[in-house]
């Protein structure tokens, strides 16, 4: 099993061999997997790239709740299938907002009962309609207890991110982008009163040997240690999770399991003879469901990687060939342009697709963030980078 066939082999699972312009935001993310969302372009750049979907038709169908930010696989948020609400859900219980209020209790004095009251108030608060959180607290008043120096120390000011957390992987609230736009972090928070948690028997080991199903289909062959960084589970757990899915290895000693009916496509499958480009997120599922981008590098190309930002994530935005990341970029709104670099010769198709994605994000996103702090002044230092080795 040559790299070269199994990197193909892992963009095909990922819908990056071919641009399916007939599927909804909502086929592709069942079909490839949930999108990262950390304030930044990736959502929007996920749906491009495998359906050639702008943010004006993504956008409706955030507003439609066809798809929707939540907590999910470890209490990182993703945009999420409709269809897997309530796993999504399910699967970020026990980490983010579950940790936060642990550290409140043992260090800052809080309490279940101090909790409970507050989350009773927020629930009446948005019976009314959708508030913002300085809203919220406005109208909540001294139920807010504020933490004081210690608690700012832990990252943790007051109790108002502790309930709205707990609210939200739950599914009693959700956050509610303002403005429809994926790529910002501000929010209006309402009550989910058709809540996909409500009435919902799914026990957690169940949770979790879905969302194995779904890991392994979405990416093709991967590691148990692949799933466990995906998922936040143990090895013990891990193992659980995954031992009613058949998984076989791709070849004898072979850390990479496939499910069986993957294994045989791997066999049959033939890479395209010419390039595939794709300008992709730093947090695309291509990188994202593995964590290990020598994987995804040609062994000349691994020093280039860690020179520019280091391999424990990309240090920009990722450009793609059949599965190997050939390139990096950034988006320049001083120029209205992409600063890009390539570890191979760049020929006219590579030159077309970074065409084809600035024009995108000129004219519907205006930027392409890699999340919500990135900015356009933290960005030079790498624009300059990628436009002194292109």
């Amino acid at each position: 099993m040559t790299p070269s066939k199994l990197r193909a082999f892992w963009a095909a699972r990922q819908g990056l061999l071919e641009c399916d312009t007939d599927l909804s935001p909502e086929t592709v993310l069942k079909r490839t997997g949930w999108a990262r969302s950390v304030g930044g372009v990736g959502p929007y750049l996920t749906l491009f790239t495998r359906a050639d979907l702008t943010r004006p038709t993504v956008d409706r169908a955030v507003a439609r709740l066809d798809i929707h930010e939540l907590p999910s696989a470890r209490g990182c948020t993703y945009v999420v299938p409709r269809a897997d609400f309530a796993l999504a859900l399910r699967c970020s219980q026990g980490f983010g907002d579950a940790a936060q209020i642990q550290t409140a209790k043992k260090h800052l004095g809080v309490t279940d009962a101090e909790l409970d009251r507050l989350a009773r108030a927020v629930l009446d608060a948005l019976a009314e309609g959708a508030l913002d959180p300085a809203a919220l607290k406005d109208r909540l008043g001294d139920r807010v207890r504020n933490l004081g120096p210690e608690g700012k120390k832990r990252g943790v000011t007051t109790t108002l991110p502790l309930v709205l957390g707990r609210l939200q992987t739950a599914g009693e609230i959700r956050r509610q982008p303002i403005g429809g736009r994926l790529d910002q972090q501000r929010y209006a928070y309402v009550r989910w009163t058709d809540s996909p948690l409500a009435g919902s028997t799914l026990a957690e080991d169940e949770a979790y040997v879905e969302l194995a199903r779904r890991f392994f289909r979405w990416s093709g062959p991967a590691s148990l240690a692949h799933f466990q960084a995906f998922s936040g589970l143990g090895v013990k757990a891990g193992k659980a999770a995954v031992a009613s899915l058949g998984l076989r290895p791709v070849s004898e000693d072979s850390p990479l399991l496939a499910l069986p009916e993957h294994l045989e496509d791997l066999r049959a499958f033939v890479p395209p003879e010419t390039p595939t480009y794709r300008l992709v997120a730093s947090l695309d599922g291509l990188m994202l469901l593995r964590r290990q981008l020598e994987l995804l590098l040609e062994p000349a190309d691994v020093a280039r990687v860690e020179t520019i930002g280091g391999l424990q994530d990309l240090p920009s935005h990722a450009i793609l060939d059949r599965g190997r990341i050939v390139g990096l970029w950034e988006y320049d709104p001083e120029r209205e342009d992409i600063a890009w670099t390539s570890f191979v010769r760049p020929d006219a198709a590579l030159r077309a697709e970074v065409e084809r994605t600035a024009t995108m994000i000129r004219e519907h996103l205006g930027d392409a963030r890699s999340f919500s702090l990135d900015s356009p002044e933290s960005r030079k230092p790498r624009i300059a980078a990628l436009r002194a080795g292109s």
